[in-house]
């Protein structure tokens, strides 16, 4: 059964793709059926710039988005750590 579970935020930064890169304006997350994954769900990423068409999806399991939030929180906890001690 499909979960209809999505989600959209607004993003800033850039994703590199078969054209090479480009900026993001959004991303979808979402929680459904894969289109690839060998999943019967699948956490779905997508970060999308509308303008261009362009799009870079990633499909992960339960188990590595979760661990993906926790290197990316501990990425963002050293990043904080180093802004602090480092002078403007």
């Amino acid at each position: 059964m499909c979960t209809t579970i999505s989600h959209r935020a607004a993003v800033s930064g850039s994703g590199k793709g078969p054209r090479g890169w480009f900026r993001l304006d959004h991303v979808h997350v979402g929680y459904d059926h894969p289109y690839h994954a060998p999943f019967e769900h699948a956490v779905s990423v997508d970060f999308v710039d509308e303008a261009a068409g362009a799009r870079v999806a990633v499909e992960l399991s339960r188990d590595s988005t979760r661990e993906l939030i926790r290197q990316l929180q501990a990425t963002l906890d050293q990043a904080d750590a180093y802004e602090a001690e480092t002078p403007a």
